[in-house]
């Protein structure tokens, strides 16, 4: 019987259908299981949003299930195989296609991103030390981007993906160095803009292969997610192409421990559609003969802390947001930010920080740490929380 098969398998994770736990779940639906064996990692998400199970904790109930590697295991392996195939066939983030994700992620509305983000509107991976908030833990992130460039007021900036505008506003206003951000989300941009005015800073809507023009540096943060496999080797072209012969590069993306074809289905249906998470080996081979790859940090475990702080932002903003979102969309929402959360809580995704120079330039190496202090027993200190 798959319901029993279910029961066995999370119980292997400690996890226990209506048990008292934070991590247990409470099943409401029966069909529950049959959904979960056949569609896996998509069916416990959409299950999820349809209202189908709770848990207190789904932070701590999906770090279960990855440090006990159930998700490996299951049903539909051919389904599963069936969600990769267009990833392998097609370019799915070609020039024609690379809109899909401002569309249908980006311009959900600037209210729902900035009822969770920090004042610097940062929707990437802050580092905390021991006492920090979120501000300024997001502070403190900016603040080691500018040191791993070596930042300087003479300094032209590229920002690949620019977001709101947060990191170009606060290192403009900081260092005093002019900086163009290159963008596809109109309503980013146009709040961007906004926010830049009266500082040093153009923003640009197009494409990344449309880039034109020399900088001393380059930043991309949480773009790479959404370049794509067969599109790895142009953007590093375009960086190395873009970039000063003594100039530094810095890119912040989330990554995968393993080389895949594909995204999760889940997160690529509703959250990131046709995203992808690079590998080192996949970031190392489209730098090859492009770049000197000065320094790999790996900021993993700070996303695990920021996830939880989204979250808690988004719990208190939702009686705001919910004359606009169903509540569908709430679970939806909460369940991409928890699930995340228990993924980086696990090591199953790292958030990695990659320092580079042109290659063949002779370029000295920069000094790339900076005296971050590291984010011990973030497991420990979620668990207890």
């Amino acid at each position: 019987m798959i319901a029993n098969k279910v029961r066995e398998l999370l119980a292997r994770a400690g996890i226990t259908v209506g048990g008292d736990q934070p991590w247990d779940i409470q099943v409401h639906d029966q069909r529950w299981y049959a959904r979960v064996w056949r569609e896996r990692n998509l069916g416990l998400g959409e299950s999820y949003m349809d209202g189908w199970w709770d848990c207190p904790r789904i932070d701590q109930m999906i770090h279960r299930l990855l440090t006990h590697g159930l998700q490996e295991e299951g049903g539909a392996q051919i389904k599963e195989l069936a969600y990769q195939l267009p990833a392998v066939v097609y370019n799915l983030q070609s020039r024609l296609r690379a809109r899909i994700i401002a569309e249908r992620h980006y311009n959900l509305g600037n209210d729902l991103f900035f009822s969770f983000l920090d004042p610097n509107l940062q929707y990437s991976c802050a580092t905390f030390a021991d006492g920090d908030d979120l501000a300024q833990a997001q502070i403190r992130k900016l603040e080691l981007i500018a040191a791993k460039l070596e930042l300087k007021a003479s300094d032209h900036l590229l920002d690949i993906g620019s977001g709101w505008g947060g990191l170009a506003a606060y290192l403009a206003r900081k260092y005093g160095c002019r900086i163009t951000g290159v963008n596809i989300s109109q309503p980013q941009l146009d709040h961007a803009r906004q926010l830049c005015r009266g500082l040093p800073v153009d923003f640009q809507e197009r494409d990344y292969r449309a880039i034109e023009g020399c900088f001393d540096k380059v930043v991309s943060v949480g773009m790479f997610e959404h370049v794509g496999r067969k599109n790895y080797r142009t953007f590093m072209k375009v960086v190395a192409r873009c970039l000063d012969k003594n100039g530094v590069f810095l890119l912040h993306a989330i990554g995968n421990n393993i080389s895949r074809l594909g995204s999760d289905p889940w997160i690529n249906k509703y959250i990131f559609p046709n995203s992808m998470l690079p590998s080192l080996a996949q970031i190392g081979r489209a730098a090859e003969n492009l770049f000197v790859i000065e320094d790999v940090h790996n900021l993993g475990p700070h996303y695990d802390p920021t996830l939880m702080a989204w979250n808690d932002n988004f719990q208190r903003a939702w009686p705001q947001l919910s004359s606009r979102y169903d509540a569908r969309f709430k679970r939806m929402w909460e369940y991409y930010l928890l699930s995340c959360a228990g993924a980086f809580r696990a090591r199953n995704i790292q958030l990695w920080q990659v320092v580079m120079t042109r290659h063949g330039s002779g370029t000295n190496q920069p000094r790339c740490r900076h005296g971050l202090i590291p984010l011990e027993d973030t497991q420990e200190r979620r668990e207890t929380k």
